[in-house]
């Protein structure tokens, strides 16, 4: 197995403690290669990153104009949230739309993922449920995609609904089908495993999965249909991007701030997406140690600052997300992250123009 370089250090005053080795890829939305750094044909579960692939269903199907989803519902789909009281009760209402509760999710239920939000929750006695899994908004958007299938075939919605999450399910087909088109990857060739959610992954070359946000964010490659998905769900999370995770998330911060210049999405186990439609380029890096809280977000920023041009607000914020700083329970800082040397050198010294 070839060993990835260094991308983030880790430092403990001046000295480096500990550091994380990844790969990254740039392409566009043709497949050409702008930055690769790392092995690019080990295959890369990539979790929930490709969420907004997963949901261009539920837009090119009819399914959302069918139920009526706005903004904030379409950016759920997309999204790996906290379990806000926001967000959970932004998933009961897409269900709701379509005439159906949580309990057709088959995502499962956990406690929400903000400690404070969890504690609200146990301090009015109650449990979660599967509105409050992240994955609740994705698996609310598949069932709207099915009771458009069920209705199509005169079926019961819930009768249809039964086991979605299988692969060979018509509902997960078509979902897979769309991942495919976008990433450009044979699927059936690819190695398949389970997500925490209980839908199918595929482990993807990190450039096919770059290739895929790249047509995310240019519409090229796609069907018509697709890229009008794509568009739509792009602006759906620029309109509400506390949907697509929450308060204090790095995905939230930086896409209140960028808006539509960017489309980005953590997956579990050190992966992260983007989209950058203004320079029509698609990212996706994967981190050797799963590390999503630190070093994935670090990466990201500087994928972000070395790319596009950002001034004010929005360089002020980048620019602090690619040198976190470490404190002590005391509050004093006592080190910080940064970019390592492989990925500053391999990133362009100036953005990049449109």
């Amino acid at each position: 197995m070839t060993s990835h370089p260094v991308l983030v250090e880790v430092l403990r005053g001046s000295s480096i403690e500990s550091f994380h080795r990844g790969a990254l890829a740039i392409v566009d939305a043709e497949g050409t290669p702008h930055t690769l750094l790392g092995d690019m044909a080990r295959p890369v579960f990539p979790r929930s990153a490709v969420k907004v692939m997963q949901a261009l269903p539920l837009v090119a199907s009819g399914a959302a104009d069918r139920f009526g989803l706005v903004d904030a519902e379409l950016a759920l789909a997309c999204a790996s949230h906290n379990g806000e009281a926001a967000h959970a009760a932004t998933a009961a209402a897409v269900l709701a739309k379509a005439g159906l509760d949580d309990s057709v999710l088959g995502c499962g239920a956990h406690w929400p993922m903000l400690d404070v939000a969890g504690r609200a929750l146990a301090a009015a006695g109650a449990q979660p449920s599967a509105l409050h899994n992240n994955c609740s908004g994705k698996h609310a958007g598949f069932v709207c995609v099915g009771c458009l299938m069920a209705a199509d075939r005169g079926q019961d919605p819930r009768a249809f609904l039964q086991g979605y999450v299988q692969p060979d399910h018509p509902l997960m087909r078509e979902v897979t089908a769309a991942l495919q088109a976008a990433t450009g990857c044979d699927l059936a060739r690819a190695p398949m495993g389970t997500d925490g959610c209980a839908i199918p992954t595929f482990g993807l070359p990190l450039q096919a999965m770059a290739l895929g946000f790249a047509r995310i964010g240019t519409g090229v490659g796609l069907s018509p249909a697709h890229a009008a998905a794509a568009a739509r769900l792009r602006r759906a999370v620029a309109a509400a991007p506390f949907m697509v995770a929450g308060s204090g998330r790095f995905d939230t911060r930086v896409m209140e701030s960028l808006g539509e210049r960017l489309f980005c999405k953590v997956g579990a186990e050190g992966v992260y997406g983007a989209a950058l439609p203004e320079l029509g380029l698609g990212v996706a890096l994967k981190m050797d140690d799963g590390n999503n809280a630190r070093a994935a977000e670090v990466v990201m920023a500087a994928v972000i600052r070395a790319l596009l041009p950002l001034q004010g607000p929005q360089a002020a914020l980048v620019d602090s997300l690619c040198t976190p700083r470490l404190r002590n329970w005391n509050g004093t800082e006592v080190g910080r992250l940064q970019p390592a040397a492989a990925l500053a050198d391999a990133l362009p010294a100036a953005p990049l123009q449109p």
